[in-house]
């Protein structure tokens, strides 16, 4: 992800450097286009922090909930092949999300700061980074599922945790339970129960 995250800065970095000074921005772009090119998704990922931390906090946020609560859960696969699972639910079962609030758990480590990337921003969102005090974003270099989701939603929000050193072992072998306390997770959510609990 951190090799990623350089390549897209790389890119963006050389298209603005395009229009002050072409032959250093053609260097730029090449070596961004060269990174991005080699950065394909592959499967020699554990996936303890992205995104077996998700799934463990999903599970802690319901047993700190009421049976009674009205509150789905929805696992959408394939995330890292082009957001197909949450493409085809939004696509198939749009009427299921139309007056929903999502929210969207991604990587939870156990390091680091949580972040509240707002697709479609409303009240739930905001009350869930509030609780976790999430930096808020509008838009970040990431693809998580919340992208397609809040094309069908009332509101989305994923939340993130994690800092750079987080960046450099997600999707890869590094990337194991054997690194994982799940602070991260709980910390969430407790957050995300309360949140809940207040609605």
């Amino acid at each position: 992800m951190a090799i990623r995250l350089i390549g897209f800065a790389a890119l963006s970095f050389g298209l603005i450097t395009l229009f002050f000074a072409t032959l250093p921005a053609i260097v730029l772009l090449a070596v961004a286009l060269v990174i991005v090119s080699q950065n394909r998704v592959n499967d020699n990922s554990a996936g303890a922090v992205d995104n077996a931390t998700a799934l463990v906090a999903i599970f802690m946020a319901i047993d700190q909930l009421s049976p009674a609560m009205l509150v789905g859960v929805i696992f959408p696969d394939a995330e890292e092949f082009g957001l197909v699972g949450a493409r085809a639910l939004a696509a198939d079962r749009a009427e299921m999300f139309a007056d929903a609030a999502v929210i969207n758990l991604d990587g939870l480590d156990d390091v680091g700061t949580p972040t509240a990337l707002l697709h479609r921003p409303g009240s739930m969102g905001a009350a869930v980074a509030t609780a976790l005090k999430a930096r808020r974003w509008r838009w970040l270099p990431v693809v998580v599922d919340g992208i397609a989701l809040a094309r069908v939603t009332r509101e989305c929000v994923t939340i993130l945790k994690g800092n750079w050193r987080t960046m450099r072992i997600v999707h890869r072998s590094d990337d194991t339970a054997a690194r994982v306390r799940l602070d991260g997770a709980a910390i969430v959510a407790a957050g995300l129960a309360r949140v809940l609990r207040a609605q």
